[in-house]
């Protein structure tokens, strides 16, 4: 991991600023001289900056991005706990960490730091940008911010703006961690409780239903508490406060609501329509919380798109787990093997067996699948 500082001011959409700033990326791989091996990739809201480390079934030594052939990028996003400035980091103005003072943060401002990365790489273009959920959203905004600079942008489990629906999960998040009166204690333990009660609501968003049916069954008929279902559910809490900061979670969500890349630009359909990059753009048949209709109203206001969705049992989370399925349709993509189809519509059929709706774009005359 390597770290940017800028002493210089950096302004935030909400109209405030930070005195200083601190990027914390990781790079793997050489730029080729022409610079056409760039892979940014962008992550989402309690990951990090080494990007083998929890896309590992696609970055790496003969992975999809791989080392040896490209140059990755990834950065630590504005507000994380995980290198980058965030609430716990200290305020130059008072010496003091930013603690519930920390201003609200932006996707925008979040592909603000990422520019000021890219400017201190040397990179003038990105052959593909990918992310997925919060990561996607930045890819999205950063590629109606300069759409010259990206090649190819791949956006899974994502959408133009951030739902009501999801919305609501990350409020009500919010809300069970502010309601641990620990909150703002000075100790480690601090807001222990509200955080692991806040990842337990997010984990029912982030599968679903029938992903609990087949993973959390009970195997004795007579039980009648302890149940599978709630150890997960605490574990999955306990798992989330052994690794992340709670303030970085209540601001990385919030940052997550802001996602709009309609405001100020008119509509959600011209901001995408001023995309200039290939996109491939890959839903979740059973994602809950970026449900597939998000992706297609992606994928048909760009003007050269195309749209894939996985099966998985996994939901939301599918973005993070199917690497093999996400492999074979980003490989072809990156190689400039695939079918765009321009301005076709999306139409919206059902699937008996699964219950699930799919959206398919049909191909143009004369073109294959890959």
């Amino acid at each position: 991991m390597k770290f940017l500082n800028t002493t210089a001011p950096f302004a935030l959409e909400s109209g405030a600023s930070l005195a200083e700033l601190k990027i914390a990326y990781t790079t793997y791989g050489r730029l080729s001289p022409r610079q056409d091996n760039v892979v940014w990739i962008c992550h989402a809201l309690t990951a990090n900056s080494e990007a083998e480390e929890w896309w590992p079934g696609l970055v790496g030594k003969g992975k999809l991005f791989d080392p040896e052939h490209h140059f990755i990028v990834c950065a630590n996003i504005l507000g994380s706990c995980y290198g980058s400035t965030n609430p716990r980091s200290i305020d130059p103005l008072t010496g003091q960490p930013y603690g519930r003072e920390f201003p609200l943060v932006t996707i925008r401002d979040m592909v603000r730091a990422h520019q000021l990365l890219q400017a201190h790489l040397g990179i003038e273009r990105i052959r593909l940008a990918i992310g997925g959920s919060m990561g996607g959203q930045q890819v999205l905004e950063w590629a109606v911010t300069d759409p010259g600079l990206f090649e190819n942008i791949c956006v899974l489990a994502s959408n133009a703006q951030h739902s009501p629906w999801g919305i609501a999960f990350n409020e009500a998040q919010r809300m069970a961690i502010e309601a641990d009166p620990t909150l703002y204690d000075d100790n480690e333990e601090a807001g222990r409780r509200g955080l692991e009660a806040a990842r337990a609501i997010a984990m029912l968003s982030y599968r679903n239903y029938r992903t609990y049916q087949q993973s959390q069954q009970e195997e004795e008929p007579l039980k009648l508490d302890d149940f599978r279902a709630s150890s997960y559910q605490r574990y999955q809490g306990y798992k989330l406060h052994q690794r992340f900061d709670v303030l970085s979670y209540l601001s990385l969500s919030k940052a997550m609501d802001s996602h709009n890349l309609g405001r100020g630009r008119g509509s959600h359909e011209k901001a995408l329509a001023q995309i200039e990059a290939n996109a491939l753009v890959i839903g979740i048949q059973s994602d809950v919380l970026f449900p597939v209709e998000e992706q297609a109203f992606i994928a048909n206001h760009i003007t050269r798109a195309r749209l894939e969705l996985i099966d998985s049992i996994y939901g939301h989370d599918g973005f993070l787990i199917e690497s093999e399925a996400i492999g074979r349709l980003v490989r072809p993509f990156l190689e400039g093997k695939a079918y765009l189809n321009g301005h076709a519509k999306y139409t919206l059929r059902q699937r008996k067996q699964n219950g699930f709706g799919y959206l398919v774009k049909p191909p143009l005359p004369g073109t294959e699948r890959f």
